[in-house]
């Protein structure tokens, strides 16, 4: 029984990253598109999570910490961007 709420619960991420991918696509303005990989990359930090669940092993937990780490930083350095045009920020002598 568990087994099969975890492939539903697996089955309903894997449509929502789908539909989320729309949104990363067509999305109207860019911050719609910086959320939209947020939720991605929760989503299938989620889904991995629940392959670990049905495989039994804890080998995928640090692959789930390092998406995490990377998702946060993506999200920065891309709110970043859309804020200043910049991401690295160089200070030039005149």
């Amino acid at each position: 029984m568990k087994e099969i709420i975890l492939l539903i619960a697996l089955a309903l991420f894997m449509v929502a990253i789908f539909l989320i991918l729309y949104r990363v696509i067509v999305g109207p303005s860019m911050p719609d598109r910086a959320i939209a990989l947020d939720t991605i990359g929760v989503n299938f930090i989620s889904a991995i999570a629940i392959v670990s669940i049905l495989l039994s092993t804890t080998a995928f937990l640090e692959a789930i910490l390092i998406l995490g780490i990377l998702a946060f930083i993506g999200t920065i350095a891309f709110s970043k961007y859309i804020e200043r045009g910049d991401i690295i920020e160089r200070k030039r002598d005149s």
